[in-house]
């Protein structure tokens, strides 16, 4: 790939709210991240990819200034990573739980709020505010420690929020989760977004997540292996997808292209929209039920990184 640069905003009234340049960090004789460069809008859903042992939660920490940099430069909005007021900026939902478990959902909450100097009745404003969105009320006088994994993790969210960050960074939010909390906690990020407009920094193994964002990075050995908008990188690391069912396939494969049994039909690989309508031209007879689909973000993943996301790599 070339070298990497920081994106700039294409309208003047959209700014970078977190540039990366150059980072570097090592671990001994590990290259964690490697002159690593990249920018994220204010007020965007930027997704942030790779196997675990891509660097993702390197990048983070150094971003939240849990971890120095050996090289480069970090800014969160106007200011580098050393500057006092930076936390003040980020929300952060950690893959681990930071909850103390043996503290009631409230305690946990009172003693984060206090933090920021959220007191009093600023405290019990916010607070229904956040069991509004989150529906959590019902479990405040809870410990942590009874609570589901589900509802523990709209506890995280709503600790993360708690001081209305300007940026909320998300380390693999939804991992092991319902469908139906999955589908609670995205739909409040959602509303947050459209309410304060901010700026959300993802992490996930869902890819399904990942093709909502604005703009994407993928990751591998702590390089940027591919970025764009999910429709750039389906365009250029995927084709089109063409399911034909009641074919045998030993017609399929007299026709000299790429297929594999799929659902009771078959499904022929082709670069593009293009070539598909082509090939269904050309041979009218063998398509009278087919169906033509894109690729998927899974598709690009494997095709940038030649690994599938859900692959362990180690920590």
């Amino acid at each position: 790939m070339e070298e990497n640069t920081v994106r700039v905003s294409e309208s003047e009234n959209i700014k970078n709210i977190i540039e990366i340049k150059n980072l570097t960090k090592n671990y001994g004789n590990v290259k964690a991240v490697s002159d690593l460069s990249f920018s994220v809008r204010e007020g965007e859903l930027f997704a942030f990819l790779g196997v675990n042992g891509a660097g993702k939660s390197t990048v983070i920490n150094i971003i939240c200034g849990v971890l120095s940099k050996d090289g480069g430069e970090v800014r969160v909005g106007v200011s580098d990573e050393k500057n006092d007021n930076v936390g003040a900026r980020l929300g952060v939902v950690f893959q681990g739980s930071v909850l103390d478990m043996s503290l009631t959902v409230l305690e946990n909450l009172r003693c984060r709020a206090a933090l920021y100097g959220i007191h009093g009745e600023a405290f019990k404003k916010r607070l229904s505010e956040l069991c509004g969105l989150l529906g959590f009320e019902d479990i405040l006088r809870r410990t942590v420690g009874r609570l589901s994994g589900g509802q523990r993790r709209k506890i995280d969210v709503a600790r993360a929020l708690l001081h209305s960050p300007g940026i909320l960074i998300l380390d693999e939010p939804t991992t092991g989760l319902d469908p139906q909390t999955r589908s609670t906690l995205w739909s409040v990020i959602s509303d947050v977004r459209k309410m304060s407009g901010m700026t959300v920094f993802l992490t996930t193994h869902y890819m399904e997540e990942a093709a909502g964002a604005d703009h994407v990075v993928i990751l591998d050995g702590g390089k940027i292996a591919a970025e764009g908008t999910p429709q750039e990188l389906k365009n250029r690391y995927t084709g089109d997808y063409i399911t034909v069912y009641g074919v045998s396939e030993e017609k399929i494969r007299e026709l000299g292209v790429k297929y594999e049994p799929l659902g009771g039909g078959l499904r022929i690989f082709v670069p593009n929209t293009a070539a598909a309508t082509e090939l269904i031209v050309k041979h009218t007879e063998l398509f009278s039920d087919y169906e033509v689909t894109k690729g998927n973000m899974d598709d690009v993943f494997l095709n940038a990184t030649g690994k599938k996301l859900t692959e362990e790599t180690g920590k």
